[in-house]
């Protein structure tokens, strides 16, 4: 079966600020969407809506995970159906260790009917998997016994979302800049453990603003987000365009939703 994520005319709001205008989408399975934009453009607040976040609230629109309404899915529904958020800023969990918390979130996906208080993973059998994909990813075991992002650098909080994203192993993730704040050696090893990891495997919708997350992961698609709004799509063109000459092209072609974009950016400095 291809699974397809499907989200039409989608409309969400933090409060009573509109932030997505109307957002068209479709990612079929195997598929790399690049996902660009200026700051305050929309771009985290659709991965934060396709996951359901509670801050966020969908006023029109759809999003359906081959034909079943995601919408009316609670979080957990959501990753045990297959989808994935790996986050811009992860939130630490003290007093959780990384490996026991792979391990539910493990045995929850491929178990999605499982009831809290049943049987996990055998022991033996997520040891070894997580080991090999820990090795392959070139992280020391010792990481597996700290608590979940309790500590971590921003580089191994990136590393942490890209390990569960081996583990669990979606339909679709979505990346929210997991380029972000690390290093040109770190971010060339995070593009190239995702192209390992997910190219051809699970649909990936890459939120990104620079080039070198998406050397391994060339997009089959990409969106620019301006407004709240997607304007304008196209291939690995249109993101190597982007990563050289910047926006001034895009926001010219569409002076109305950079407006709204720029309404967007003040609202958000004014609330900080």
């Amino acid at each position: 079966m291809t699974h397809v994520l499907q989200i039409k005319n989608l409309h969400v709001s933090v409060g009573d600020k509109p932030i997505l205008r109307g957002v068209n989408l479709t990612i079929n399975h195997g598929e790399t969407h690049a996902l660009m934009g200026p700051n305050g453009s929309g771009k985290s607040t659709l991965g934060l809506a396709i996951m359901g976040h509670p801050g966020y609230t969908v006023t029109e629109g759809s999003i359906t995970l081959d034909g079943e309404d995601v919408l009316a899915m609670e979080p957990d529904q959501r990753a045990r159906a297959g989808l994935f958020l790996a986050f811009q800023r992860p939130m630490a969990v003290p007093g959780v260790k990384m490996a026991d918390f792979l391990r539910h979130a493990t045995t929850n996906v491929r178990r999605p009917d499982r009831k809290e208080g049943e049987e996990l993973i055998p022991m033996r059998e997520f040891r070894k998997e997580l080991k090999e994909k820990m090795a392959h990813l070139r992280m020391d075991t010792e990481f597996a016994r700290r608590y979940v992002n309790d500590g971590f650098s921003g580089g191994e909080m990136k590393r942490a979302e890209i390990l569960q994203l081996a583990m669990l192993q979606p339909k679709f993730a979505v990346l929210d800049e997991t380029d972000s704040g690390l290093d040109a050696d770190a971010v060339r090893l995070a593009s190239e453990s995702i192209a390992e990891i997910g190219h051809g495997k699970m649909g990936l919708l890459i939120i990104t603003h620079h080039d070198k997350l998406l050397e391994h992961n060339k997009p089959d698609f990409t969106h620019v987000m301006l407004g709240g709004r997607l304007v304008e799509t196209g291939g690995k063109e249109l993101a190597d365009e982007l990563h050289q000459s910047g926006y001034d092209r895009i926001r010219k072609a569409y002076p109305e939703a950079e407006a709204v974009n720029q309404e967007m950016v003040a609202v958000e400095e004014a609330a900080v």
